[in-house]
């Protein structure tokens, strides 16, 4: 089969497809999308950066097929007219494909582990807030209001849904439950189990609340640290690999060049 064909071709084939399929391409590829097999856990993570609803997968999952599709096709195109046989050309367009697919995912695994470090980080400020509030005399959903209102950042987001579905109608301590599910921090579950059990039993929340922060300014400390170690890790390797020969090679040079000299004598 000549090259300049295979183009040609593709195209009739994907016209016929298309005849062929009841359904537009469109409606076609939403069917083939709500049906993927990974949409529970990529609808987790999505949730976790606060897109949670079906329309935002479906979005997610067309911005990756698209993008691979955009690049794989100029990318076999080009291959083509390079001489590169059809087989090596399909071959090559469905490998960038796959890897501008799997790219995708890998960012948004990105965002959601960036998303989690920023609440970990914000949970001590948010609770030491909320335990002054509670000090004062302020009620556990009031003071949940006061710092969704007044704070900025990710834990307050989840602070203010819990706040809307209470008015709603929800019980607190489901939407405490349901928050801290959707939260991947074991340092906000223990929060939100000692809060719901301090809640229903009536126990002092003052005193759950100073242990809790206490142990959230632990766990940040031993996260910087550890961040501290990693990052002196790092440094090791130019200095290593790069600066320590260099220096090595200038301490050496002039004796070598004074025994060249003396073997050329």
């Amino acid at each position: 089969m000549k090259a300049s064909l295979l183009v040609p071709i593709l195209l009739a084939t994907a016209g016929a497809l298309s005849i062929v399929i009841s359904t537009t391409p469109k409606t076609e590829l939403s069917l083939r999308i709500a049906k993927s097999k990974d949409r529970a856990s990529t609808s987790i993570r999505l949730a976790e950066i606060g897109l949670d609803s079906s329309v935002d997968f479906e979005k997610f999952r067309t911005k990756q097929i698209f993008y691979a599709a955009s690049i794989a096709f100029p990318s076999l195109l080009i291959s083509i007219f390079l001489g590169v046989s059809p087989l090596s050309a399909i071959l090559f367009a469905s490998f960038i494909s796959v890897i501008v697919f799997v790219a995708i995912d890998r960012d948004l695994t990105q965002k959601v582990k960036k998303q989690r470090t920023m609440i970990d980080s914000e949970f001590p400020a948010v609770i030491e807030m909320y335990s002054l509030a509670l000090s004062a005399g302020e009620t556990p959903l009031v003071a949940m209001e006061r710092i969704s209102k007044t704070a900025k950042g990710s834990l307050a987001k989840e602070f203010a849904s819990v706040v809307a579905q209470v008015k709603s109608g929800k019980a607190f301590h489901h939407a405490l439950d349901e928050m801290g599910r959707g939260l991947e921090s074991l340092l906000i579950r223990k929060f939100i189990d000692s809060l719901i059990i301090a809640t229903l039993r009536g126990a002092p929340l003052t005193e759950v609340l100073q242990r809790h922060a206490q142990e959230a300014r632990e766990a940040q400390r031993n996260r910087l640290l550890g961040a501290a170690a990693k990052a002196e890790i790092s440094m090791m390797v130019p200095v290593v690999f790069l600066i320590l020969p260099i220096s090595i090679l200038f301490a050496l040079w002039p004796s070598l060049a004074n025994l060249n000299l003396i073997a050329g004598v």
